[in-house]
């Protein structure tokens, strides 16, 4: 294998990891977000709030994004656990 190939599929791998990792702090602040707003207003407020079903529709365009650019099998070993993580906090 040429050292450019390397490279790309090197760089490609890097790229798929931050994807991952990104979606991960992005479901996650959002999570906070919402445990927050509930220590402050009550459950009562975030419930009648436009937030759960938004956070709800943001976490599954998170996951489609994770879909896109992971492909290899051990890639979406990881994207299925998200998922499953990312579905149990709804």
């Amino acid at each position: 294998m040429s050292d450019q190939i390397k490279v790309v599929l090197y760089i490609k791998n890097m790229i798929s990891d931050m994807i991952f990792l990104n979606s991960i702090i992005a479901t996650e602040l959002m999570k906070i977000t919402e445990n927050l707003a509930a220590l402050r207003h009550g459950e009562e407020f975030l419930n009648s709030s436009s937030c759960l079903p938004e956070h709800k529709t943001l976490n599954e365009q998170v996951i489609e994004i994770v879909n896109k650019y992971n492909k290899t099998s051990e890639e979406i070993k990881r994207k299925e656990a998200l998922e499953r993580h990312i579905l149990k906090h709804l």
